[in-house]
């Protein structure tokens, strides 16, 4: 009997060549049951072969070939297609969505409620975990997701939920959900978690939207103000320097000048200890000169000589 060499993945199938006349019923079936073996693995899917019941070996992308049912059967599950849970909300139609409450609705820190929507994406890293330690992966995703939003939420407080704490929220609640499920040793990677949308309930959002108005009419005010500040206070104080280096160009000058005016007397005093009577004649001559600059003035001649400092030095002799 001649046979025909067959190599699928790692075995060698010898087939007899034989017509199918001369084949009885039995062979016929038997070597449709042999190549019932041969499978295909996906290049995005890896193979997962049990042997009665109990997982034996994983196979590559290819051809491959296992020993028929019941004997061993394979699950190829696509370990690179990254899966979609969404919490909050469903979709259910193209840009259509539907609000499921019992999932959105949580408490925040403050004791507030917050609508909160969220998408987690996630693969399988360890098919074999993926297959044989759950038997509804995706819900087992789902309940850990929603905990982990729960309980994130519920460390921060209404304004980091609806405001700046968004992408914090996100990151806590992806390592959170890793967490579990690495705990459970699920073979699943979380690969991103996005909030889709935060918002108050729709029953109280117009209350919302009225403490958010008046928040930025507060932030406005005290940015007004602050403005104010800012342009108010460095013209006061550069007023104030202005005003001291006034005053201390006023004291340096009038210290000057008693300084001048003591030197001045000073020299006065020195000539006038020389000459007495000459000194007070020109101090006289001065003040006079002085006061009589800007003034009308009827001079008389001494009836004597007509001298006019004969007059004065009467006048001065009058005073003494």
């Amino acid at each position: 009997m001649q046979y025909k060499r067959i190599i699928v993945g790692d075995s060698e199938i010898k087939v007899p060549i034989l017509s199918l006349g001369a084949l009885p019923i039995a062979g016929i079936a038997l070597l449709l049951w042999l190549l019932s073996g041969v499978y295909m693995v996906g290049p995005d899917e890896v193979g997962v072969v049990q042997t009665f019941g109990k997982h034996s070996r994983v196979a590559q992308s290819g051809l491959n070939y296992h020993f028929p049912f019941p004997i061993e059967k394979v699950q190829t599950p696509k370990v690179t297609e990254v899966k979609r849970i969404e919490i909050g909300f469903r979709t259910v139609g193209k840009n259509q969505y539907q609000t499921v409450q019992r999932e959105s609705l949580m408490l925040t820190g403050d004791e507030n409620i917050v609508d909160a929507e969220m998408i987690v994406q996630y693969r399988i890293k360890d098919p074999v975990a993926y297959l044989f330690n759950f038997i509804k992966p995706e819900v087992t995703v789902r309940e850990a997701s929603e905990a982990s939003l729960r309980t994130v939420v519920g460390r921060h407080n209404i304004d980091e939920a609806l405001t700046s704490g968004k992408f914090m929220i996100q990151e806590e609640t992806k390592f959170l959900v890793q967490e579990i499920l690495d705990k459970y040793k699920s073979g699943i990677l979380v690969v991103a978690v996005q909030l889709q949308d935060v918002s108050p309930p729709e029953q109280v959002i117009a209350s919302f939207k009225d403490v958010a108005s008046a928040k930025e009419d507060k932030n406005r005010m005290i940015n007004q103000a602050e403005g104010y500040r800012n342009d108010i206070i460095p013209k006061a104080r550069g007023e104030a320097q202005a005003r001291i280096r006034e005053a201390e160009g006023y004291r340096e000058a009038r210290i000057a000048r008693s300084e001048g005016d003591v030197a001045k007397f000073s020299a006065v005093l020195k000539e006038y200890r020389k000459a007495k009577g000459v000194t007070e004649t020109r101090m006289y001559l001065e003040t006079v000169e002085e006061i009589l600059s800007n003034r009308e003035k009827i001079i008389v001649p001494d009836s004597e000589n007509g001298n006019l400092i004969n007059l004065l030095n009467l006048k001065a002799k009058g005073d003494k």
